[in-house]
């Protein structure tokens, strides 16, 4: 099943690895997964928008955290390509943790119009993105939220506890927000995932907030008895601090939301170094009656990768966060993992960056265990990643590998021989996706994957909140399109 482990080391019931994870075939690649065939077809099309791109409330366009092709926008061409309408999610603004740096931005999504030019002989597709307009979003009573750091500020709003800065503090009285994932309904409501509180927040199609999906016990970020929202201290349980839900999608038919957490929580991480974070958690909703239902009918544990940071054959000392999650079905999803090496992070090359396929069938499911009403960790000993007899993870195989030199050289990007702040430089944070069909009739099961990355706001040129927040690079908005074939459920 797990073809990708085979250029792996074991690593406490998972993988790793130490030395860059790249492609050396040409597409197309063909996986046998539990009996299926997948196909990845390569890269197809790819774009970008400037890092300087300047949105609709006239600060830094910053994305993607996430992105969504707004439902009931995309067609085909009538020369082949395609066109719709993207709204992509921007995080909280430019910040600096480490100088304690945070703005007061409001969230919002941007509606970007997009079209995908078909492929000509010797070239790609190219990804066009014109910024359109975009949504502030409100909560319930009409008030703006705020990217700033909660720190240990708490407001008790509906019997909900809330990341909100004390008085005094950047963005005081509104509710934190760091937005990094989006799904959307099929009547235009929303769902927005939360970083700072693990929340998940349901919106109307105009950006007004409806409610509020809480997460359970193990998952709420608890700090000396109490909540602790911020994202600069470590909470003694529950998601780890900048670690909350990165990852989040709606199955097909709409009845199914599965929510991820970026790593693993406080009590199920292994002492050590970060290679310890693997075993993160996956929720899933029946979202079929109630938008916000109290519960998760499932409960999952995924284990993912590990990688050596220098990728230089050393220790595997790093977890591949996942950055995004895609249902293909009630149980199947992608997950897109990856290291943090890249432009706009570290100097390193990159090692990992890969989008794989979850099954949870025959997982064990923690919904309404004491794993998830308590703080019990999954971890047989503190001390290594194994989980606990009878705890059987949700199963997983490569997909799709991003560190294909090749393929990244037709959309002009590089992993190697350029400077650390070359924009022509594989990007750091991969964090969005979404998965489209091609709209093919000689090809019903061909799919379109967009790929997108989180540019963190860090242009030559930037402002926000009427302030400059320029950086000493540009590292641009951009989209990757991969054609994937999947079997039908």
């Amino acid at each position: 099943m797990l073809a990708a482990a085979l250029l792996a080391t074991a690593l406490g019931g998972g993988v790793a690895w130490t030395t860059p994870h790249r492609v050396t075939d040409a597409p197309p690649r063909v996986h046998e997964i539990e009996g299926r065939r997948y196909v990845d077809q390569g890269l197809v099309a790819a774009g970008m928008l400037p890092a300087a791109s300047v949105d609709f409330l006239g600060d830094t366009l910053g994305s993607f955290s996430s992105f969504a092709v707004a439902p009931g926008s995309w067609r085909r061409t009538a020369d082949g390509g395609y066109e719709g309408v993207l709204w992509t999610l921007p995080d909280r603004g430019r910040n600096d943790p480490e100088a304690g740096l945070f703005y007061d931005y409001p969230a919002r999504l941007e509606r970007l119009r997009m079209s995908i030019a078909p492929a000509t002989a010797g070239a790609i597709g190219q990804v066009t993105l014109t910024v359109d307009g975009g949504l502030e979003l409100r909560d319930a009573d009409g008030q703006p939220f705020t990217g700033a750091d909660p720190d240990d500020g708490v407001a008790v709003r509906g019997g909900i506890a809330l990341p909100v800065p004390r008085e005094g503090a950047t963005g005081a009285g509104r509710i934190s927000l760091d937005a990094e994932s989006l799904q959307f309904t099929a009547d235009g409501h929303f769902y927005v995932g939360d970083e700072y509180a693990a929340h998940v927040y349901y919106f109307d199609a105009d950006g007004r907030l409806q409610g509020v999906l809480v997460p359970p016990p193990a998952i709420l970020p608890m700090r000396d008895g109490r909540p602790y929202f911020g994202s600069l201290k470590a909470p003694h349980s529950g998601r780890r601090n900048n670690q909350g839900v990165e990852g989040m999608a709606l199955s097909p038919d709409g009845t199914r939301l599965f929510v991820a957490l970026q790593s693993a929580l406080v009590q199920d991480s292994a002492r050590g170094d970060a290679s310890g974070r693997i075993n993160t958690r996956v929720l899933v909703y029946d979202v079929s009656r109630e938008p916000v239902p109290k519960h998760p009918i499932g409960h999952h544990v995924v284990q993912l990768p590990a990688y050596a940071l220098a990728g230089d054959d050393g220790k595997a000392d790093r977890t591949a966060a996942q950055s995004e999650l895609r249902a293909l079905d009630d149980h199947r999803f992608l997950l897109l993992a990856r290291d943090g090496n890249g432009l706009g992070g570290n100097a390193a090359a990159p090692v990992f960056k890969s989008v794989l396929l979850v099954d949870t069938t025959g997982a064990s499911n923690l919904a309404g265990s004491r794993y998830e009403t308590g703080t019990g960790s999954v971890l047989a000993d503190p001390a290594a990643t194994a989980l606990k007899p009878g705890i059987v993870p949700a199963r997983w195989s490569e997909l799709l590998n991003l560190l294909d030199p090749a393929q990244l050289a037709r959309a002009g990007l590089r992993l190697d021989g350029v400077a650390a702040d070359d924009p022509q430089r594989l990007s750091e944070k991969w964090e969005a996706m979404d998965l489209l069909p091609a709209l093919d009739p000689a090809h019903p099961d061909d799919w379109l994957l967009l790929v997108g990355n989180d540019n963190d706001f860090i242009a030559r040129r930037c402002v926000m909140q009427g302030e400059a927040c320029d950086s000493p690079l540009d590292n641009d908005n951009r989209v990757l399109v991969y054609r994937l074939t999947l079997p039908r459920p």
